[in-house]
């Protein structure tokens, strides 16, 4: 099995204890990673690194022009590596290859990014009448915790490591359990590209009672950044708040998907497997709620359903592969106890069910009363419901019927609608006649249960920064 061990002050190093624990292969059910079990010992030592180097160290002190090219190297390592780490991710969860390599551009991009917007950002100059100047100033908070979730480990990694490294922190970041090993690789690389000691540290281990609780209530840490299920997100902003320290939560989401009589179907229907289906439904953005006028109600959900019965459902190393297992025997017994109960809730499925091993297939259930607990909660996986709706306020007042509020999708080709519905609907990110297509500029969250805070642009730039204001006297008589 591969080895992996945490990256902490530039070296790969074993838990102080020396325990271990592994990475499953969700296709073959067997153990392919061996991973370093970390504890509060071995956080006390990635926070203290992460600390040295802030304090001490060139990081901070850099210019954006260094810092930049630093990250940009990084980002062309990972490029060079995409195979490597694509196939990494597949094996630890699951995805399909052709999905783990495209996310490689975008981590690589997500550097990239954030090196050039660091470089380019601007403050404000506030003009006064009373003989002085003010200007503003951003300066690194400290250490970040960054801790991210194993549906899109190494794009969310550097969604947040990129925009905290830019702007002069230093980080220690904590990949999920499930998902170890792009965020090692991602460690190495750092050291290759020569980041300095210290400015990103790799720790593994659990949540709860492991590396992920002694992250958050640590007081050497500054931020914390977060991106999963809401239940955690509730544990960490306590945690959190003990020590007065900031937190962006992303957490989970129960997307409405709108699709009115007067949307190009083809386009819609398109896209609306994409977003129930891809990345196996486990996507906290995943249009899951299916919400369509009465009027093409039946058209659509023949095409839909068709649509999902020609997916290619397989082994996620296939580069002809749509949908693969799911990322862990727990979060499989989750998934299968709503395909289960669907029926019994008064469902009509349409197509899918349990396939071999981890795998669910793309699930289309109708008939669900809005009640039901496969409506109100968060599944995670390939499933997804379908409801008809008349009028333009019924279609709004559903999908502002949930308590998760990340992102929803509008299909229309009446402009007027497409603005008008998009204002009114309670979601950090509305989607119209597309999804996921996202610009890194915009503010990215959600209201609700779907977290608290925004990254993106300069709204990652608030988040990673201490704002600072500079008040001059000026001497107007010299």
């Amino acid at each position: 099995m591969h080895a992996l061990g945490h990256i902490i002050d530039g070296v790969e190093s074993e838990s102080s204890n020396k325990e271990r624990f592994v990475s499953v292969d969700p296709w073959t059910r067997e153990p392919w990673c061996d991973v370093a079990l970390g504890h509060s010992t071995d956080v006390d030592r990635a926070v203290a690194a992460a600390r040295r180097a802030f304090d001490d160290g060139p990081w901070p002190r850099m210019g954006f022009d260094e810092r930049g090219r630093a990250l940009h190297r990084l980002a062309d390592l990972i490029d060079e590596n995409a195979s490597e780490l694509g196939l990494a991710e597949t094996r630890d969860m699951g995805k399909p290859i052709k999905q783990s390599e495209r996310e490689m551009i975008r981590a690589s991009y997500n550097l990239r990014f954030f090196a050039d917007h660091a470089r380019m950002a601007v403050g404000e100059t506030l003009p006064s009448s009373t003989g002085h100047h003010a200007y503003t100033r951003f300066e690194p908070a400290g250490v970040v915790a960054a801790i991210a979730p194993w549906n899109f480990p190494l794009m969310l990694e550097t969604w947040k490591v990129a925009p905290a490294l830019a702007w002069g922190n230093t980080v220690v970041l904590k990949p999920a359990e499930q998902t170890p090993t792009s965020a090692t690789l991602l460690g190495r690389l750092a050291i290759k590209a020569g980041i300095p000691r210290g400015v990103l540290n790799v720790v593994h281990g659990f949540g709860p009672g492991s590396t992920g609780q002694s992250l958050t209530e640590h007081h050497g840490v500054d931020r914390i950044t977060f991106t999963g299920e809401s239940a955690t997100g509730r544990a960490i902003a306590r945690a959190a708040a003990s020590n007065l320290v900031p937190v962006s939560l992303e957490l989970g989401g129960k997307g409405a998907n709108l699709i009115f009589s007067d949307s190009e179907l083809d386009k819609a229907v398109d896209w609306s497997v994409q977003a129930a289906f891809a990345n196996a439904g486990e996507v906290c953005l995943a249009g899951s709620r299916i919400y369509v006028q009465r009027e093409i109600y039946e058209r659509f959900l023949a095409s839909f359903v068709s649509a999902a019965e020609a997916l290619l459902v397989g082994d996620p190393k296939e580069r002809g592969t749509d949908v693969g297992p799911l990322a862990s025997e727990e979060h499989f017994g989750k998934v299968r106890d709503y395909v289960d109960t669907a029926q019994a809730d008064g469902g009509t499925v349409c197509t899918g069910g349990i396939g071999d091993g981890w795998v669910v297939r793309p699930t289309v259930v109708t008939d669900l009363p809005p009640s039901a607990r496969h409506i109100r909660e968060e599944v995670f996986g390939p499933f997804v419901t379908v409801t008809p709706f008349e009028s333009e306020d019924e279609a709004i007042r559903l999908a502002n019927s949930s308590r998760y509020g990340l992102n929803a999708m509008v299909f229309s080709d009446n402009l007027n609608r497409a603005h008008r519905v998009a204002a009114r609907l309670n979601a950090g990110t509305i989607w119209v006649n597309c999804f996921f297509i996202r610009d890194l500029r915009a503010p990215f969250g959600g209201v609700g249960d779907s977290g608290i805070g925004r990254e993106g642009g300069y709204f990652s730039r608030d988040f990673f920064t201490e704002p600072k204001a500079v008040v001059v006297e000026i001497d107007n008589e010299g």
